[in-house]
């Protein structure tokens, strides 16, 4: 299967949605409209953002989901998450030190999870 890689987020708003993730990614959407919305990520993998009250077949919620966003160090670290801050964004997860690196954690309208992260760092 060739261009299939995508990931879709079920949201309240599609049109809201994607307006966040204009704003957060620097970009304009594909496609957007009050049921669905697809962003094209610089890696080639597209953000689709469907309607949870039109999704077929219905989709039953069985836990959250996390977009990652691995950037160079620390202070890229740093700098999101002040931006982000600054926008009114939730933060889920404060400014750590993990295992795996250094990262925060913001929501997105829907709850989903936006991980920020310097891995090694």
């Amino acid at each position: 299967m060739k261009d299939m890689n995508y990931i879709l987020l079920y949201v309240d708003n599609p049109l809201a949605s994607a307006t966040f993730y204009g704003t957060l990614l620097d970009k304009e959407p594909m496609q957007a409209t009050e049921t669905f919305a697809v962003f094209m990520l610089d890696s080639g993998v597209k953000l689709g953002l469907w309607s949870k009250h039109t999704v077929e077949p219905g989709a039953t919620p069985v836990g959250g989901s996390e977009l990652g966003f691995s950037v160079a160090d620390r202070q890229t670290v740093d700098a999101h998450y002040e931006v982000w801050k600054a926008r009114g964004m939730r933060i889920a997860q404060s400014l750590t030190a993990m295992d795996f690196g250094y990262t925060f954690v913001a929501l997105d309208p829907d709850g989903h999870r936006l991980r920020v992260m310097a891995l090694g760092a």
